[in-house]
């Protein structure tokens, strides 16, 4: 073979490597550029079992249930949400140990259910005469360290918490009238437990742990006086005012003085959350935000005709004094405080929310409402 041949021949193999390889790295390229659903378009969907503390048939559950659906929508099916109701796996106060174990991938929740097992619990949701807006939960969570001090505390015990959900204030439903702060001494009254149940204590109260489910009977059949349990639209979903004809409020000023606002949160069991690929990790917080928005208005337009219906059923409104309120507010800072020592990260988020109330932005308290019954300095 001549060398001007070898010469051509070798252009030529030299000229189709380069094309296969151009191809090949276009095609690479192309595939970078997919979006990551169409590259991974056969890959099984993932799947989380999540339990909530919402019993069937309650409006908290319809939302939940969107929840679980749109979590499918918005990941094109890559992740699925099988959504349970309260009890339906595990009793509502033993999803916290199942979760943890890896029984079931996630809770959907109340945290002031967990002060035993989580002390900051106490400081995650409402307490009485705290924060007590949603907006100021959302600035403490999202911006004051709140959110930092949930993973650490849920972390430790194979959890991560996803975000916040922001439901409503709590009712008090009685069988029998409750008109002032010294009327509720000696009612036997369910309350979640905890600094809740320790404002009423100090006025007297026998209080009793009951999970949602057991409210309704044991309102029924006497067991107790009344209880404490989330807002009028749920509480109308249970049945509340067929078999309690008060409910009790404070003023307007303070409509709900031991709970005003009731935040859940979604937290999934660790080994679950570090299966699942980064970008639906981000994409379950994103859901998480959407279903809180969601959650919180839909209740509050369902409060609205709530408030009718109760009326309809001869269930009448007791509203206590600014006086009343008084009385239970003395109670407050010594217990913050006795909560606030039960652990460090309890001492931390505290805190932080005592400076946000003491700011001018908020102006709850200052350094003076700082003391004990006898007027003496708290130290923490």
């Amino acid at each position: 073979m001549s060398d001007l041949k070898k010469e051509g021949k070798a252009k030529d193999v030299t000229r189709r490597g380069f094309l296969k390889t151009a191809a090949a790295a276009g095609v690479a390229a192309g595939a970078v550029g997919m979006p990551y659903f169409a590259r991974h378009a056969s890959a099984a969907p993932i799947k989380l079992k999540v339990q909530t503390a919402w019993d069937a048939g309650t409006v908290g559950y319809v939302k939940f249930k969107e929840w679980c659906d749109y979590v499918g929508k918005i990941s094109d099916g890559k992740m699925v949400v099988e959504g349970f109701p309260a009890g339906a796996i595990v009793g509502t106060f033993e999803m916290f140990d199942a979760v943890k174990a890896g029984v079931f991938a996630g809770m959907h929740c109340f945290d002031v259910y967990w002060p035993g097992k989580i002390p900051v619990a106490t400081f995650l949701s409402s307490y009485p005469f705290g924060l007590d807006r949603p907006d100021q939960w959302e600035v403490w969570y999202e911006e004051l360290g709140g959110n930092e001090f949930a993973r650490e505390a849920y972390g430790k015990h194979n959890m991560y918490f996803v975000g916040t959900i922001q439901h409503d204030l709590n009712l008090i439903h009685s069988k029998v009238p409750i008109r002032s702060f010294e009327d509720f001494k000696g009612k036997k009254i369910r309350y979640p437990g905890g600094i809740i149940a320790d404002i009423y204590r100090a006025a007297g109260v026998s209080t009793v742990l009951l999970p949602g489910g057991e409210v309704y009977p044991a309102l029924e059949k006497g067991v107790i006086d009344g209880a404490d349990f989330v807002g009028p639209a749920i509480n109308y979903n249970l049945g509340y005012g067929e078999i309690a004809k008060y409910i009790i409020m404070g003023p307007p000023s303070t409509p709900c003085l031991h709970q005003p606002v009731d935040v859940m949160s979604l937290n999934i069991n660790t080994r679950v959350w570090e299966s699942i690929p980064e970008h639906l990790q981000e994409l379950l917080i994103a859901s998480v935000k959407w279903h809180s928005y969601d959650h919180y208005a839909s209740i509050q337009k369902a409060d609205l005709e709530a408030w009718d219906k109760f009326k309809a059923q001869g269930v009448e409104v007791i509203r206590l004094k600014e006086s009343d309120i008084e009385k239970f507010r003395k109670f407050a800072p010594p217990l913050w405080v006795k909560w606030a020592k039960k652990s460090p990260l309890a001492m931390k988020a505290f805190k932080t929310q005592v400076e946000y109330m003491k700011s001018v932005a908020v102006g709850y308290i200052t350094d003076a409402d700082m003391v004990d019954l006898d007027g003496k300095p708290l130290e923490f």
